[in-house]
């Protein structure tokens, strides 16, 4: 009957010990995953900016959302940017619908309004075709550094100034329309995207 009781109780500290050793294995792993998820979106986010551009972390105090949304795109978030306590750029996040599915687009603006840079963040056109925008090989979204909303977005086949992706019509038009309609977002909701030092 001890025996018995003995093995019983071996049983219950070995189990103990494996759930133990489980929940604390899924913890760390958790926190490293989390860990990773952070960084590469820190990194898709913010790799448009010069090094040296921002000393905060823009990532972690999001701007609101705006209720009223883009006629074509949706803005999914907006950071600042901040060097020494005055703004230096705002990242807007917008999702168009591409040919066979959403784009979504990390979209860096200057304080003055125009855009530094754009990057794929997700996307799921056709390889060869639309998918080639987020090559960095490419280099299409190149031609929107440095633009503001004054410019002619379009394509030049439509009397604008944009090169078209090559056999990317449908991409090219949603990209090039979510671009402008985040500066225009940007245009409109300069105010409150800087906050109140971009006046000081």
């Amino acid at each position: 009957m001890k025996r018995l009781a003995r093995d019983a109780g071996l049983l219950l500290l070995t189990g103990a010990l494996a759930l133990s050793a489980t929940l604390a294995w899924r913890q760390w792993t958790s926190t490293a995953v989390t860990s990773a998820e952070k960084r590469l979106q820190s990194h898709q986010r913010l790799a448009l900016l010069a090094q040296g551009s921002y000393d905060n972390q823009p990532l972690d105090t999001p701007l609101p959302r705006p209720a009223a949304q883009r006629p074509n795109s949706r803005i999914l978030a907006a950071y600042r940017a901040m060097r020494a306590g005055k703004p230096s750029a705002i990242i807007i996040v917008t999702q168009t619908q591409g040919y066979a599915g959403p784009i979504v687009l990390s979209v860096a603006i200057s304080t003055d309004g125009r855009l530094i840079g754009s990057q794929v963040i997700e996307q799921q056109e056709s390889p060869k075709l639309g998918a080639r925008l987020a090559d960095p090989q490419v280099h299409w979204l190149e031609q929107f550094s440095n633009r503001q909303l004054t410019d002619r977005w379009a394509l030049k086949r439509d009397q604008g100034d944009f090169d078209q992706l090559a056999g990317a019509t449908v991409t090219s038009r949603a990209v090039i329309t979510a671009l402008q309609e985040a500066l225009s977002y940007f245009d409109e909701q300069h105010t409150v995207l800087l906050g109140s030092s971009a006046h000081e």
